[in-house]
C-alpha cells in the first residue's frame, strides 16, 4: 500500500540512485542543463506517476569567485497533493572546473514533516559546518548546529550525482566497481557503483546506448542489493541518466528522462 512513509522512501531513492562519484575535472555539465523525470511507484502492481524531478544548473558571481549552481526539484503531481504533498529542494554551489562542492542545501517538505539542512565545507581545516531545523508538531523550530570531520572524498548528494558523469566510464570493464562515500543527515553511507555493461534502451529522447550500472548501499535497508537498484547512463559525452529502476524496503519505483536542454555536448 502506498503511504506518507514509502514517498518519503521514494525521493530519498531517486537521489541516491544517481548519486555516486568523486571529484574530477568538469568536461560534461554545461551552466544551462535541464533534465526532467517522471517518477513512478508501484501501487499493488500498477506503476503510476507520482511526481516530477527536475535537475538544472546556472552560473552563480560572488564577490570573490563565479560558481556553479546544482538545484534538484522533486514536487509531486497535483493530483496528489490532498493525499501527500511533496516540495524538495536539493541544491550544491560548486566549482565550475572540478565540482568541488562549497555549500550545500536541502529542504524536505512533505506532508506536515519539515527539515532543512545546510553544509558548509570548510577545506582548510578539513570539516563541515552543519545545520539542521526542524519543524516540531506545534509548529515551531528546533535547531542543531555540529562540526563534522570532512574526508578527502567525502561530498553531498547533489555535488555527486553531477560528479559521476564525469568518470571516465568508458575505461572500465564490465564487472568493474568502487566504493564511494556520501554525507547525508551527517552521517556518511557508503555506496557502491558496478558497471554492468552497455544496453540500448527506448526513452523519450529516442533510442540511447546507455552505459547500465547497478548501485547498493552498504549496511542499509535503502537500496539494498546490488542488482535491485539499476542506473541507465547515455554512452555520450553527456552521459545523461534517462532512466533508473530501484527498489526500497516500502517498494519500487522508476525514474524516466521526459526532457533535456542545454547540453554541453
Amino acid at each position: 500500500m502506498f503511504t506518507p512513509s514509502n514517498m518519503k522512501h521514494l525521493i530519498i531513492a531517486f537521489f541516491l540512485v544517481v548519486s555516486t562519484g568523486i571529484a574530477a575535472q568538469n568536461q560534461t555539465i554545461s551552466s544551462n542543463e535541464k533534465l526532467v523525470f517522471t517518477a513512478s511507484y508501484n501501487m499493488s502492481g500498477i506503476l503510476t506517476d507520482l511526481a516530477q524531478v527536475t535537475m538544472e544548473t546556472s552560473e552563480v558571481k560572488t564577490s570573490k569567485s563565479t560558481l556553479l549552481r546544482l538545484k534538484c526539484k522533486a514536487r509531486t503531481f497535483t493530483k496528489w497533493d490532498n493525499f501527500f504533498k511533496i516540495n524538495d529542494l536539493y541544491e550544491s554551489y560548486v566549482s565550475p572546473k572540478t565540482l568541488k562542492p562549497y555549500l550545500h542545501k536541502r529542504e524536505i517538505s512533505e506532508g506536515g514533516y519539515y527539515k532543512f539542512m545546510q553544509y558548509n565545507y570548510l577545506y582548510k581545516t578539513n570539516t563541515v559546518k552543519s545545520l539542521m531545523r526542524k519543524r516540531r508538531g506545534d509548529g515551531t523550530f528546533w535547531v542543531v548546529n555540529k562540526e563534522l570531520a570532512l574526508t578527502q572524498n567525502t561530498k553531498d548528494l547533489v555535488s555527486t550525482l553531477y560528479q559521476i558523469r564525469n568518470l571516465d566510464i568508458h575505461k572500465a570493464a564490465k564487472g568493474d566497481s568502487d566504493t564511494y562515500t556520501i554525507l547525508l543527515d551527517n552521517k556518511e553511507s557508503k555506496i557502491t557503483l558496478t558497471l554492468l555493461g552497455k544496453e540500448t534502451i527506448s526513452t523519450n529522447l529516442g533510442k540511447k546506448e546507455c552505459y547500465k550500472l547497478s548501485i547498493s548501499m552498504n549496511n542499509s535497508d535503502l537500496l539494498k542489493g546490488q542488482n535491485n537498484n539499476l542506473l541507465w547512463l547515455t554512452a555520450d559525452q553527456n552521459k545523461i541518466p534517462v532512466y533508473a529502476k530501484f527498489k526500497v524496503p516500502v517498494g519500487s519505483g522508476e525514474l524516466r528522462i521526459k526532457s533535456a536542454t542545454g547540453l554541453k555536448h
